[in-house]
């Protein structure tokens, strides 16, 4: 821990105040005093400090990096979010194979694997070590000199996809690994190699990036609210938050990561004999590994670990669908070797899945954001794999046929792995007659419009558009949502009450809220008020896919959102397209282009773009080539301080916030871009800035950016003329 008496220095100015010297040392004693609180918190769930002492360490970190933005580092734990929103994600070629592993589905299966290994290294004593087995993402995580520069999922094995930004957000992963005490040097072929810190060298892990059940348990509950479809299990949850294109998105996701592998290291310094020192040390260098790892002497203790776990596994905090089991010794794997995709020291212990028996009450049909609907099995309560199940998705009119699905129908439901669970069979010998098929409705539940089903389509839509209740609330709580327009407080019972009064009828009506307005709502006073009406005004500035995004086209997730916005650079360029020239933008379809076109070409939504661009709120993509120029409304470009120029702000401004700091921009004749470049003019560093400062550095260092300049938010002030 810093000396309390070093606490106040600096803190009243920022930390400008300090001397470069003094603030470097004192940003150092920081990040070792929080990195080890992060450990001890995250990893070792034993904190040692309250809160409220964190946060105060945390607070200074913050202060001084304001004050000395040249003095952020990329390892700094500041920087939660490292990396910008990104089109797509690079390949990696993994320079150690991922590989997978064989499975086996009984005891005698185990018993057939200990005879292979054993007939591999005759006469020999084979140990084993037995893991639960995560129901992840598998990734492969890459240290240069203690500090994390790549992470990478498995992919096929030989060739994944970068995802460091997302990885970085991920708070049980270490950016940089901790220093190496005397306990350590046990596993080192090289002692002293690490004598304070690793240093001079390479090092590649492997792990499990899961999601939590409670955190996969709260997604959903955000993403039914905002009429999303559910994430099937905290596996797909977890692969999916994984590659979201905005770290920011993943950051709030709440992912954890086991580590549980050396891949390799350069030069080889690590030396451990068993795969037990090997957790051990990963341990010593800050990485999470699973507490719930057990050496095993032979292949009997084996099976009684994976008997015990088998109902013991539902009071976890995670998902695992198994046991990997694994030979101990490192010397032995060598010999043993492995196949073209598996290790022979290595097999998967599977988990049958899990069923129950129970009866259909009824089945309804829910209407989502887009008008389709779905046929949803309301069950009898039934216990099953450690959860109370009462419903099931039938998903649509085609599966209830298939299966055969009738109300009060006896059924198996089975989860295997998945949180949401399937309807497996029905019982067909406990039917009694007094059973009812199921009929998909002719008409909406919710507004009573006609329903259609497009011809090679499995969904029925209701035809009824934002002129439903349920599509107009689903479309309203998807466009504030975070992936959406990001109106923070705008939850899904404010909106409810905004409907029920009538203050409005779709998202344009957001902007004409007043603070008398919204103080009149149940539960919302005025300082509840005046912090949404601010939301609300900041949303305008948000870039243009996100927009796309939050009107929800179908078809139109956030991927093919930043395509057509990164593509089209403007609103009305994107409105005008053909189906013809929506085609030419990479990775849109058929289907993409014809779901944009047929939304344009609606008056209602003409109507709701018209009236959201008369709010003011922004239809430009920021860095996009084809946004073109323009100097906005007021004046030429000349009669502007910033006509011109290109500026990108990364970090927390104190004084002002992103969205009015971007629309000063513009009005001032400025371009504000979410990526820094060689015709980046100004890069505003706040608090906590991101990977843009890092790069802002690299260019001007290198020389391929001379004209760019970093500057703090005061200088920032100055140009706009608000100092």
């Amino acid at each position: 821990m810093p000396d309390k008496a070093d606490k106040g220095a600096g803190l009243s100015d920022g930390g400008a105040g300090l001397s470069r010297e003094t603030a470097a040392r004192r940003l150092e004693d920081l990040r070792r005093a929080i990195r080890h609180h992060d450990y001890q918190y995250y990893v070792l769930d034993h904190p040692e400090v309250s809160d409220a002492d964190y946060d105060q360490l945390m607070r200074e970190l913050l202060r001084i990096e304001a004050g000395h933005p040249d003095l952020v580092t990329p390892d700094s734990p500041s920087q939660k979010v490292g990396g910008l929103a990104a089109p797509t994600f690079s390949p990696v070629r993994h320079r150690t194979p991922l590989l997978s592993l064989e499975n086996a589905y009984s005891q005698a299966e185990l018993e057939d694997f200990d005879r292979r290994v054993r007939s591999l290294v005759p006469g020999e004593d084979v140990g084993y070590v037995a893991e639960l087995k995560i129901d992840g993402l598998s990734v492969a995580l890459r240290y240069e000199n203690g500090v994390l520069v790549q992470a990478a999922t498995r992919g096929d094995g030989e060739v994944g996809e970068d995802v460091t930004a997302n990885v970085r957000t991920i708070k049980t992963v270490p950016r940089r690994l901790k220093p190496l005490g005397d306990g350590a040097r046990r596993a080192l072929a090289q002692p002293d190699l690490f004598s304070r810190a690793p240093s001079g060298w390479t090092m590649i892990v492997r792990g499990e990036v899961f999601m939590p059940v409670e955190a996969f348990e709260k997604v959903n509950r955000a993403r039914q609210e905002a009429g999303e479809q559910l994430f099937a299990n905290p596996r797909n949850a977890a692969a999916g938050s994984l590659r979201q294109l905005d770290p920011e998105v993943t950051a709030g996701r709440e992912l954890d990561a086991f580590i549980y592998e050396i891949l390799r290291c350069d030069p080889p310094a690590v030396a451990p004999e068993t795969h037990r020192e090997t957790l051990e040390f990963l341990a010593e260098l800050g990485f999470k590994t699973n507490p719930e790892s057990r050496p095993c002497p032979d292949i009997a203790a084996v099976a009684e670990y994976c008997r015990g776990w088998d109902e013991r596994r539902f009071d976890l905090p995670y998902e695992t669908d198994g046991v990997v089991v694994k030979v101990d010794s490192i010397e032995q794997r060598a010999r043993l070797g492995v196949r073209a995709k598996s290790p022979r020291w290595s097999i998967a212990f599977k988990y049958p899945a899990q069923k129950a028996e129970t009866k259909v009450r009824d089945i309804v049909v829910n209407v989502g954001r887009t008008g389709i609907l779905t046929p949803v099995a309301e069950l009898e309560p039934v216990r099953l794999a450690g959860s109370t199940v009462s419903r099931a998705s039938l998903h649509n009119e085609d599966i209830v046929r298939e299966k055969d699905v009738h109300i009060g129908d006896t059924v198996i439901i089975q989860k295997a792995g998945e949180v949401i669970p399937e309807v497996v069979e029905v019982v067909k010998a406990k039917r009694t007659g007094a059973e009812r098929p199921f009929q998909m409705p002719t008409t909406c539940p919710v507004c009573g419009a006609p329903v259609v089903r497009e011809p090679g389509e499995a969904a029925h839509r209701c035809t009824n558009g934002l002129a439903c209740p349920a599509q107009v609330w689903e479309s309203l709580v998807h466009f504030a949502s975070r992936e959406g327009m990001d109106i923070e407080g705008l939850g899904p019972k404010i909106i409810d009450q905004l409907l029920t009064t009538g203050l409005i009828h779709d998202p344009a009506d957001l902007y004409r809220l007043t603070e008398e307005q919204l103080a009149e709502l149940e539960r919302l006073g005025p300082k509840s008020a005046q912090n949404l009406v601010r939301a609300i005004a900041a949303s305008r500035a948000r870039p243009l896919n996100r927009l796309l995004f939050a009107l929800g086209l179908r078809h139109v997730g956030d991927r093919a959102a930043y395509l057509l916005a990164d593509h089209f650079g403007r609103l009305e360029r994107l409105q005008a397209a053909t189906e013809a020239e929506l085609r030419e933008v990479p990775e849109v379809g058929e289907k993409i282009a014809a779901s944009v076109t047929e939304f344009f070409a609606q008056d209602v939504n003409r109507d709701l773009i018209r009236r959201l661009v008369e709010s003011g709120v922004n239809t430009v993509m920021p860095g996009s080539g084809a946004a073109g120029g323009g100097t906005g409304p007021g004046g030429t470009a000349a009669a502007k301080p910033l006509a011109g120029l290109t500026i990108v702000l990364t970090g927390t401004l104190a004084t002002l916030e992103r969205g009015e700091a971007e629309e000063l921009i513009r009005n001032l004749g400025g371009r504000p871009s979410s990526r820094v470049s060689k015709k980046t003019d100004y890069v505003v560093a706040g608090e906590n800035p991101g990977s843009k400062l890092d790069k802002a550095r690299e260019l001007v260092s290198s020389g391929q950016a001379p004209g760019l300049k970093i500057i703090g938010e005061d200088e920032f002030r100055r140009l706009i003329g608000r100092a």
